[in-house]
């Protein structure tokens, strides 16, 4: 089973985190199965960017975006070469890294 680090964020984690997910879950479907309330503001059907994370380590080993995912990506705010939308990073074997960025262009919070 796959680790995600998260490395720490003033607001999801301060601390930063290790957890676990079995290999076909998307990265923010193990933040929030692990208590990391990561913004998703279209609960996950790739029609947003709040959930955007950049995988410092093991981004090889994801899945592949697609077309939908890399043109919402280009609206992210800090958009680096590393870049995923968490809720369609799909967990292989390998451990992985993840930095959540300090902002989203989300404007107001909700809590799902």
């Amino acid at each position: 089973m796959p680790t995600i680090k998260i490395l720490p964020h003033a607001e999801y984690c301060p601390e930063g985190a290790e957890i676990s997910a079995p290999a076909g879950t998307s990265i923010c479907e193990a933040l929030l199965d692990n208590d990391i309330h990561i913004e998703h503001a279209c609960e996950m059907s790739c029609a947003c960017t709040t959930c955007h994370v950049v995988v410092r380590k093991g981004f090889e080993s994801l899945n592949e975006s697609d077309e939908s995912e890399d043109d919402l990506l280009d609206r992210a705010w800090g958009l680096e070469p590393q870049s995923r939308l968490s809720c369609q990073a799909i967990l292989a074997q390998q451990d992985v890294t993840i930095e959540i960025p300090k902002y989203s262009i989300n404007h107001a919070k909700e809590n799902h």
